[in-house]
């Protein structure tokens, strides 16, 4: 059985995928499935939540390195407590309420939100080492 902390992990990579999904779907819009599908040699001008949907998913990659960071640290050393477990619950909880945040340009909601999720991760990571 996986632990909540992998259990997050996982969820959140498929996140990233639905990510990717709805910005590419909000992209076509934009530009068209021939662009989208094709060599992208020339960038094309973006409605503004088409590059703010694009920007959360690179922004999510970023978050997916400090939570696999955590993940790893937190179940390598054996390290699962409750305390873990909802923090990267809250990570993901705050991950998923940031791509609304961001899309609909919630200021300054989406940075709150961001750094709701950094710190829920950032303290799995500084309890492993204490």
């Amino acid at each position: 059985m996986m632990t909540p902390e992998l259990t997050v992990l996982a969820l959140a990579a498929v996140l990233q995928a639905a990510q990717i999904g709805i910005a590419a779907m909000v992209m076509n819009k934009d530009v068209g499935a021939d662009w989208n599908a094709g060599p992208r040699d020339r960038q094309p001008e973006f409605a503004p939540m088409t590059g703010r949907l694009r920007r959360a998913v690179n922004n999510h990659f970023e978050s997916l390195a400090f939570l696999t960071i955590a993940v790893v640290l937190v179940t390598m050393s054996d390290q699962q407590n409750p305390f873990t477990a909802w923090a990267a619950w809250i990570h993901l909880l705050a991950r998923v309420i940031y791509i609304p945040a961001y899309a609909f340009a919630w200021t300054p909601w989406r940075s709150v939100i961001w750094g709701v999720g950094f710190l829920s991760v950032m303290l799995m990571i500084l309890s492993t080492l204490f």
